[in-house]
Parts: structure tokens; sequence; C-alpha cells
């Protein structure tokens, strides 16, 4: 018999920590169930279904009048290896960190620079989550999901997610059609530590650490995250909540005139990538307050929940926030939270 609960309160379950409602709510622990929860959501109960992970990407505006799956598929396995490399399948339930000590433990590579993202397994492709150089992108193989409306399963190549800076296919025109139940990531068996980007070396350093390995560089990255963004156990949050955005040259060079000392960078494309931080910074946006929504005052691009914000509150403080940078800069600010 399946467990469903009715007007769930998953005020728990998103890192804003918003008091909303969900109308039904289903925990998926196996393959099985989940196919059976489609089948009766299709013949029963026929609502709208919402697949939730860690909660770490969502900001709920209002309840949620319908079905929320929360996906606690559990399990990793090596699938395939040779020499260099090592296939991992993991299930889309287990937590993203976990996932990167776990390889740590089992000397495999490439993940290290993603410590302390959080959110699950499942999630991390929908975002093709980054962090100093590295997105998951440049490790993923493939991936299962179960079409919610059918609940026949699907296998996705590279090549059919359509990776893009934080965005996805599950982001576009697959939005909310897929729960991933598995993803295949290709870890290498020798260490790579990736150090250009931000301030790793820096924080090695500081840390004294004189051979530079990937657990190294895990902690650097853990302790660079933990001095600038809030613990979401401490105050709500969903991590970085805008993209830092992406402007032509000829706008970059415009931009320069007024604002020289913009940080920027190039990409291979030739456009510039800029800190969206930065731009919040500019417009006197960090550290402040409305009623209990807010921008950290450690970390711009951080909104954050004092107690008792509404999603709306939230989504108000961030379409302010936007007007003004759209306002000074010319540019558009585009939320990386999911909206709902």
């Amino acid at each position: 018999m399946l467990d469903i609960q009715e007007t769930k309160n998953i005020g728990a379950y998103n890192s804003f920590a918003v008091q909303v409602n969900a109308k039904h709510w289903f925990e998926v622990n196996t393959l099985e169930a989940l196919r059976e929860i489609i089948h009766y959501n299709s013949t029963e109960i026929q609502e709208p279904i919402l697949v939730l992970g860690g909660g770490s990407n969502l900001l709920f505006t209002k309840d949620y009048k319908g079905l929320v799956l929360q996906n606690n598929l559990k399990g990793i396995r090596v699938v395939a290896e040779d020499e260099e490399h090592v296939l991992v399948a993991v299930q889309g339930g287990e937590n993203w960190h976990e996932l990167v000590i776990w390889a740590l433990d089992h000397d495999y590579y490439g993940i290290e620079n993603l410590s302390l993202i959080p959110g699950t397994v499942g999630a991390a492709p929908i975002q093709n989550i980054g962090a100093y150089g590295v997105e998951l992108k440049d490790v993923f193989v493939r991936l299962n999901a179960v079409q919610l409306e059918t609940g026949e399963i699907q296998h996705f190549e590279h090549m059919d997610c359509k990776f893009a800076y934080r965005d996805s296919v599950f982001k576009q025109s697959l939005k909310g059609q897929y729960f991933i139940t598995e993803v295949v990531l290709r870890l290498s068996k020798s260490a790579q530590p990736n150090i250009q980007y931000g301030a790793i070396q820096t924080v090695l350093n500081e840390m004294g650490v004189d051979k530079i390995t990937p657990k190294a560089v895990s902690q650097a990255v853990i302790h660079i995250r933990q001095q600038k963004l809030p613990n979401p156990c401490q105050i709500g949050n969903a991590g970085s909540f805008f993209k830092n955005p992406i402007v032509s040259q000829r706008h970059y060079k415009l931009l320069q005139d007024d604002f020289p000392h913009m940080p920027a960078y190039v990409l291979e494309d030739g456009r510039v990538k800029i800190p969206a931080a930065w731009l919040i910074d500019q417009c006197g946006w960090k550290g402040k307050r409305v009623g209990d929504a807010g921008v950290h005052q450690k970390h711009a691009l951080v909104l954050v929940n004092y107690g008792n914000a509404t999603g709306k509150e939230i989504k108000d403080l961030a379409f302010d926030i936007i007007y003004d940078v759209k306002i000074r800069f010319n540019i558009l600010l585009t939320p990386e939270v999911n909206i709902l």
C-alpha cells in the first residue's frame, strides 16, 4: 500500500525553510514504488508532480497544490573500470557532498572541486552544478530517468542533456517531466588537482599544504564555502541565488569605461562572465535586510531567510535586485533557483 501523506508541511524539506504545504507527499525509496505512485497519480488523484531532492535549489512562494515526490533512492556502485578511470553509478537520492567524500575515500577523482555543494545527485545534472573551475558535465556519462507521465524508464547520454552554464535540457524543454533515478560518472584514478580557479591556491598556502592532493583541494573548497556561504541549517538559504551573467565583448568594453575595476572572466567563445555578486554589491544590496528576507552580509549572491520570511518576500527582494542591476549596468540577472 502506498504511504501517501496529505497536507504535508515541507518547511524542513527546502533549504530556505519557507513554511508551505504540499497537498500530497510521497517518499520514493524504490524504483518499483516510483512507478506505482506515478500509475496511481495518473489513474486516481491526477495532480501535477514536483520532484524534490534536497530542496536546496527551490523557492516556494505558495503551497504546492499537487503531489511532491521526494527522491530517496540510495546506492553507489562501480559498474566498469580500467587502469585510468572508473564508472560509478549513483542513485538519485544520494547526498552530493557525501558522494564526493566517498569518491575521495576510494581514490577516485574529478569532483573534489564540487565539495559541499548542497542537494542530491539526482538534481546535479538538472542544474549542471559547478564550482571552482569544474562542472558536472566534465565527469558525466549518462543517466536513467522515469517519465512522470508514463512511468517509462529512459536513458540520457551526455549529448542528450544539452548541458550549458547552470543549465540542461531538464531546465528547458523537459522541465518537470522526469524523475532522475541514477547518474553515471566517469572518475579518474590519477590525481590531477585543479587549483586554477578562485582562492583555492591561497587557502592551500594558508593551510600550510606542501603536497597538493585532491583531498587537500576538497578541504580548501570546504573551507572557502563555509567562510563565504551561510549554513542552511542555521539560516535559510539556497546558496547562490543568481547565475553569473555572460555578456558580449562589446558590452563589457562599454562597461569598462564607467567601471574600470569590474572583475571579469573571458570565456573560450570570447564572451565575458561577470560576477553577479560584484554587481549586486555595487548596487548597495550586500547585507541589506527587508523584514526577514535579506542579502547575506558576507556574500551578495546569497539571499537568506532570517526567520519568518515568506517565499513571496524573498522573491520580491530578488526582483528588486534584478531591477537595480539592470538599471545600473544594463545586465539582466537570471535566478539559479527554481521559483515556484
